[in-house]
């Protein structure tokens, strides 16, 4: 786990297992596995589509995301990207800890944590996704996205470094 601003960590599923337990804390489950099946209990392949929290489950001072990291950017709900993005401005707007984890902490959890900071802080230069790669590189060294996610940012770094709000 790895702070890489005032309150905000990035980590993987071993972080979470220890923050998780500790009070004070807000956790974004960035990934389906196992934390959006076991929050709505399927047992299939993925969840029912006609759940209410098909996309994104809330429970308590979680947030728990049915974020797959796949190889291709379609299927990285932008309401998923948008929803996390909400919860860490709020929690971190609230002076709260908040930890940001996926299974390896590499993939999805370190592009939520980039966009975090290109859109919320001045921490990331943001004329182009290569430079705050660089930079956010040297803040969170595991950075390592998976295609998906890299072309997510790509397709969507103009409309988050808008510094605008994230849509709910």
């Amino acid at each position: 786990m790895i702070e890489i601003y005032p309150n905000l960590y990035i980590g993987n599923e071993a972080d979470a297992k220890v923050v998780i337990a500790r009070d004070g804390w807000r956790i974004v489950h960035a990934c389906k596995e196992p934390y959006h099946r076991q929050a709505l209990g399927y047992a299939g392949r993925g969840a029912p589509k006609e759940h209410p929290e098909y996309l994104v489950a809330k429970r308590g001072n979680r947030l728990i995301l049915n974020l797959v990291d796949a190889d291709d950017p379609a299927y990285i709900p932008k309401q998923i990207i948008d929803e996390a993005l909400a919860f860490v401005h709020r929690a971190m707007a609230e002076g709260q800890r908040v930890l940001v984890h996926c299974n390896q902490g590499q993939s999805r959890s370190a592009v939520i944590g980039l966009l975090c900071l290109a859109t919320f802080t001045d921490r990331l230069p943001t004329g182009s996704v290569a430079d705050a790669e660089a930079t956010y590189r040297q803040l969170y060294p595991p950075y390592n996205p998976k295609a998906g996610m890299r072309g997510f940012l790509l397709a969507h770094w103009d409309h988050y470094c808008a510094r605008e709000e994230p849509s709910r």
